[in-house]
């Protein structure tokens, strides 16, 4: 199997493109700042990993912004620190103050000269409005849990991806999925009978904002960057 087999990148967004670990933990210091706690990037990272993964189950239908609230005030019970409602809906607004990976913008650029660029993201119209700007908006289409009513990884999010994209043409054979999360999008995507690209940013290191995956995941190709899957790509076309 080569880069080259397909025509379609259907990407998830934070965590992949987005930095959402650095962004998160910067958008939730002046809440710990507040109460003066000493709560670790990892330590935060996991418990949001934990709460968020919990109520989107629970409510898979709340916009993001309000879910993102509802995560932070269930930490708050987790670490026994008060939340606000105004610290819950700043938190809940941070989505398109988060920052993009050094590399995504370029290798975005690059990419679109060779393949149709979709999103499929857990959250809002709006906040990944914000965050495809600070990406060039390079992408064909966006779809979002707000439009399908579930967050990923259920599998209805990877059957609305398919349909919308068989609807323009585009067979399943042709879809690479581009993720870093397993557990919100290899899992599902290769139970959807996709292949798989994983964008391992972590390098192996487990952690981060992402549940871990109770089972070793297979994916087609993984690279530590996006730059790395674009040098890749480039050494097959000149191959």
């Amino acid at each position: 199997m080569r880069l080259g087999d397909f025509t379609t990148l259907t990407f998830d967004c934070y965590g992949t493109l987005i930095d959402w670990e650095t962004g998160i933990h910067e958008a939730l210091r002046p809440w710990l700042a507040r109460h003066g706690a000493d709560i670790g990037r990892e330590a935060l990272l996991a418990a949001f990993a934990r709460q968020e993964s919990a109520q989107q189950a629970e409510t898979p239908s709340m916009l993001y912004p309000e879910l993102l609230g509802r995560v932070l005030m269930r930490m708050g019970e987790e670490f026994g620190l008060p939340v606000t409602a105004s610290e819950a809906e700043a938190f809940g607004r941070s989505v398109g103050d988060w920052p993009a990976f050094a590399d995504s913008a370029e290798a975005l650029a690059y990419l679109r000269h060779h393949y149709r660029l979709v999103v499929l993201s857990n959250v809002d119209r709006a906040g990944i409005a914000r965050s495809a700007a600070k990406l060039g908006d390079p992408f064909d289409a966006v779809y979002t849990a707000e439009e399908i009513g579930s967050y990923k990884p259920d599998p209805r999010n990877f059957a609305f991806l398919l349909e919308r994209l068989s609807e323009q043409g585009c067979r399943r054979e042709e879809i690479l999925h581009t993720a870093q999360s397993l557990f919100h999008d290899h899992v599902p995507a290769r139970a959807a009978g996709l292949a798989t690209c994983w964008i391992d940013r972590h390098a192996g290191r487990a952690g981060g904002a992402t549940p871990p995956v109770a089972t070793p995941v297979e994916t087609d190709f993984r690279f530590v960057s996006l730059a790395a899957m674009v040098e890749a790509h480039r050494a097959e076309q000149q191959g």
